[in-house]
Protein backbone atom coordinates (compact mmCIF):
# COMPACT_ATOMS: atom_id res chain seq x y z
CA UNK A 1 0.00 0.00 0.00
CA UNK A 2 1.00 3.86 -0.33
CA UNK A 3 1.71 4.59 2.66
CA UNK A 4 4.28 5.16 5.64
CA UNK A 5 5.56 2.17 7.30
CA UNK A 6 3.45 2.31 11.19
CA UNK A 7 4.63 1.29 14.08
CA UNK A 8 2.08 1.85 17.49
CA UNK A 9 4.62 2.22 20.02
CA UNK A 10 2.78 2.92 23.77
CA UNK A 11 3.87 2.62 27.54
CA UNK A 12 1.35 0.00 28.82
CA UNK A 13 0.64 -1.54 32.38
CA UNK A 14 -0.06 -5.17 32.78
CA UNK A 15 -3.80 -4.45 32.93
CA UNK A 16 -2.84 -2.87 29.62
CA UNK A 17 -3.69 0.72 30.39
CA UNK A 18 -2.81 3.77 29.21
CA UNK A 19 -3.74 6.33 32.66
CA UNK A 20 -4.74 5.93 35.81
CA UNK A 21 -8.88 7.08 34.30
CA UNK A 22 -10.60 8.42 32.15
CA UNK A 23 -9.29 12.12 31.15
CA UNK A 24 -5.98 11.73 33.18
CA UNK A 25 -2.92 12.01 31.53
CA UNK A 26 -0.50 9.49 30.31
CA UNK A 27 2.17 11.64 32.18
CA UNK A 28 1.37 10.04 35.14
CA UNK A 29 2.24 6.80 34.79
CA UNK A 30 5.49 7.69 32.46
CA UNK A 31 7.00 9.54 35.78
CA UNK A 32 7.44 5.76 36.66
CA UNK A 33 9.56 5.04 33.49
CA UNK A 34 13.00 4.20 33.93
CA UNK A 35 15.87 6.06 31.97
CA UNK A 36 16.99 2.97 29.50
CA UNK A 37 12.94 2.47 28.60
CA UNK A 38 12.70 6.33 27.76
CA UNK A 39 15.83 5.89 25.86
CA UNK A 40 14.10 3.15 23.84
CA UNK A 41 11.32 5.29 23.43
CA UNK A 42 13.07 8.46 21.79
CA UNK A 43 15.62 6.32 20.00
CA UNK A 44 12.24 4.75 18.37
CA UNK A 45 11.26 8.80 17.21
CA UNK A 46 14.88 9.85 16.35
CA UNK A 47 14.57 7.29 13.68
CA UNK A 48 11.29 7.84 11.60
CA UNK A 49 10.06 10.23 9.56
CA UNK A 50 6.95 11.12 11.21
CA UNK A 51 5.25 10.57 14.62
CA UNK A 52 0.90 10.81 15.57
CA UNK A 53 -0.92 11.11 18.33
CA UNK A 54 -4.62 11.94 18.27
CA UNK A 55 -5.46 15.44 19.52
CA UNK A 56 -7.23 14.06 22.88
CA UNK A 57 -3.87 13.07 23.40
CA UNK A 58 -2.84 17.03 22.92
CA UNK A 59 -5.88 18.46 24.86
CA UNK A 60 -4.72 15.96 27.62
CA UNK A 61 -1.05 15.45 27.70
CA UNK A 62 0.16 18.30 25.73
CA UNK A 63 2.84 16.53 25.01
CA UNK A 64 6.23 18.17 22.68
CA UNK A 65 6.71 14.80 20.47
CA UNK A 66 10.38 15.62 20.29
CA UNK A 67 13.56 13.69 20.41
CA UNK A 68 15.32 14.62 24.02
CA UNK A 69 16.67 11.50 25.73
CA UNK A 70 18.81 10.30 22.71
CA UNK A 71 21.01 12.32 20.00
CA UNK A 72 18.47 12.98 16.56
CA UNK A 73 16.53 14.67 14.46
CA UNK A 74 13.06 15.25 15.30
CA UNK A 75 10.29 13.44 13.26
CA UNK A 76 7.39 15.80 11.51
CA UNK A 77 4.83 15.75 14.35
CA UNK A 78 1.36 14.31 12.29
CA UNK A 79 -1.91 15.23 15.01
CA UNK A 80 -5.50 14.23 12.80
CA UNK A 81 -8.64 15.60 14.39
CA UNK A 82 -11.70 16.08 12.46
CA UNK A 83 -12.57 19.13 14.17
CA UNK A 84 -9.38 20.49 14.44
CA UNK A 85 -10.11 20.86 18.22
CA UNK A 86 -6.50 21.80 18.99
CA UNK A 87 -5.76 24.64 21.79
CA UNK A 88 -3.35 27.35 19.33
CA UNK A 89 -1.03 27.30 22.82
CA UNK A 90 -0.28 23.67 22.64
CA UNK A 91 3.27 22.79 22.59
CA UNK A 92 2.96 20.83 19.08
CA UNK A 93 2.57 24.07 17.22
CA UNK A 94 6.01 25.32 18.71
CA UNK A 95 8.38 25.58 16.07
CA UNK A 96 11.21 23.17 17.60
CA UNK A 97 10.22 20.87 15.26
CA UNK A 98 7.66 20.91 11.58
CA UNK A 99 3.85 20.00 12.49
CA UNK A 100 0.79 18.70 10.16
CA UNK A 101 -2.64 18.85 11.35
CA UNK A 102 -4.69 16.79 9.58
CA UNK A 103 -8.79 17.91 9.39
CA UNK A 104 -11.79 17.91 7.50
CA UNK A 105 -14.14 20.03 5.56
CA UNK A 106 -16.58 20.24 8.69
CA UNK A 107 -13.80 21.95 10.87
CA UNK A 108 -15.02 25.60 11.79
CA UNK A 109 -13.13 27.58 8.81
CA UNK A 110 -11.51 30.32 11.51
CA UNK A 111 -10.00 27.77 13.51
CA UNK A 112 -8.34 26.31 10.09
CA UNK A 113 -6.83 29.51 9.66
CA UNK A 114 -5.45 30.41 12.92
CA UNK A 115 -3.87 26.81 13.18
CA UNK A 116 -2.28 27.65 9.66
CA UNK A 117 -0.37 30.28 11.01
CA UNK A 118 1.39 27.83 13.35
CA UNK A 119 1.23 24.73 11.35
CA UNK A 120 0.78 23.09 8.17
CA UNK A 121 -3.41 22.20 7.40
CA UNK A 122 -4.26 19.38 5.11
CA UNK A 123 -8.04 18.95 4.88
CA UNK A 124 -8.45 15.10 4.30
CA UNK A 125 -12.39 14.03 3.77
CA UNK A 126 -16.10 15.58 4.93
CA UNK A 127 -16.96 14.46 8.04
CA UNK A 128 -14.26 12.14 9.07
CA UNK A 129 -10.78 12.02 8.06
CA UNK A 130 -10.09 9.32 5.02
CA UNK A 131 -7.14 7.99 7.02
CA UNK A 132 -5.66 5.48 3.91
CA UNK A 133 -6.20 9.52 1.87
CA UNK A 134 -4.15 10.82 4.28
CA UNK A 135 -1.23 8.14 4.76
CA UNK A 136 -0.88 8.03 1.01
CA UNK A 137 -0.94 12.35 1.43
CA UNK A 138 1.85 11.35 4.43
CA UNK A 139 3.95 9.32 2.20
CA UNK A 140 4.07 11.39 -0.72
CA UNK A 141 5.54 14.17 1.77
CA UNK A 142 8.56 12.11 2.38
CA UNK A 143 7.35 10.47 5.25
CA UNK A 144 8.28 6.65 4.71
CA UNK A 145 7.97 6.12 8.42
CA UNK A 146 5.64 6.56 10.97
CA UNK A 147 5.44 6.06 15.17
CA UNK A 148 2.28 6.64 16.57
CA UNK A 149 1.96 7.14 20.24
CA UNK A 150 -1.67 6.97 20.61
CA UNK A 151 -4.52 7.53 22.40
CA UNK A 152 -6.94 4.38 22.12
CA UNK A 153 -9.12 5.44 19.67
CA UNK A 154 -6.38 6.51 17.13
CA UNK A 155 -4.75 3.47 17.34
CA UNK A 156 -8.46 1.25 16.94
CA UNK A 157 -9.26 3.56 13.69
CA UNK A 158 -5.32 2.70 12.03
CA UNK A 159 -5.91 -1.22 13.34
CA UNK A 160 -9.43 -1.57 12.31
CA UNK A 161 -8.22 0.08 8.86
CA UNK A 162 -5.50 -2.38 8.60
CA UNK A 163 -2.78 0.63 8.46
CA UNK A 164 -0.45 -0.67 11.44
CA UNK A 165 2.51 -3.02 10.59
CA UNK A 166 4.18 -3.16 14.24
CA UNK A 167 2.78 -2.40 17.91
CA UNK A 168 6.37 -2.12 20.45
CA UNK A 169 4.82 -1.93 24.15
CA UNK A 170 6.93 -1.03 27.21
CA UNK A 171 5.29 -2.69 29.87
CA UNK A 172 4.88 -0.76 33.37
CA UNK A 173 4.75 -3.00 36.13
CA UNK A 174 1.75 -2.57 37.71
CA UNK A 175 -2.01 -2.55 37.53
CA UNK A 176 -4.22 0.32 37.53
CA UNK A 177 -7.77 -1.22 36.69
CA UNK A 178 -11.19 1.10 36.48
CA UNK A 179 -13.74 -0.06 33.81
CA UNK A 180 -13.63 3.14 31.71
CA UNK A 181 -9.79 4.03 31.99
CA UNK A 182 -8.19 3.91 28.32
CA UNK A 183 -6.85 1.20 27.31
CA UNK A 184 -4.03 0.62 24.33
CA UNK A 185 -7.09 -0.03 21.74
CA UNK A 186 -10.33 1.52 22.55
CA UNK A 187 -13.15 1.96 19.40
CA UNK A 188 -15.81 -0.50 19.16
CA UNK A 189 -13.93 -3.33 19.00
CA UNK A 190 -14.12 -6.20 16.66
CA UNK A 191 -17.32 -8.61 16.84
CA UNK A 192 -15.57 -11.98 15.96
CA UNK A 193 -12.20 -13.59 16.38
CA UNK A 194 -12.13 -13.90 12.34
CA UNK A 195 -11.69 -10.16 12.33
CA UNK A 196 -9.39 -9.39 14.93
CA UNK A 197 -5.75 -8.41 14.76
CA UNK A 198 -3.36 -11.47 14.67
CA UNK A 199 0.58 -10.45 16.08
CA UNK A 200 3.59 -12.23 16.15
CA UNK A 201 6.09 -11.80 18.56
CA UNK A 202 9.20 -10.68 17.10
CA UNK A 203 11.36 -10.07 20.30
CA UNK A 204 10.96 -9.13 24.09
CA UNK A 205 13.55 -7.83 25.96
CA UNK A 206 14.31 -5.70 29.45
CA UNK A 207 15.24 -2.10 29.39
CA UNK A 208 16.02 -1.06 32.77
CA UNK A 209 13.13 -2.24 34.69
CA UNK A 210 10.91 -2.58 31.99
CA UNK A 211 9.80 -6.03 29.75
CA UNK A 212 9.44 -4.49 25.97
CA UNK A 213 7.56 -6.97 23.72
CA UNK A 214 7.62 -5.93 19.74
CA UNK A 215 4.63 -7.42 18.00
CA UNK A 216 4.19 -7.56 13.88
CA UNK A 217 1.08 -7.52 12.41
CA UNK A 218 0.76 -10.75 10.91
CA UNK A 219 -1.48 -9.39 7.15
CA UNK A 220 -4.08 -12.49 5.66
CA UNK A 221 -3.25 -13.43 2.51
Amino acid sequence: MHRPYTIIVSEVTVDGKLTLRKGFSSKEIMKFMDEEATRYLHQIRAKVDGIMVGAETIRTDNPYLTVRHVVGKNPIRIIPTKSANIPLDANILKKDAPTIIITTERAPKDKIEQLKEKAEVIICGEEEIDLIKMMSILYDKGIKSLMVEGGSTLNWNLLKTGLVDEIRIIHMPFIVGGVDTPTLVGGEGFKSLEDVVKLKLRAHFIRGSHLITEWEIKFEG
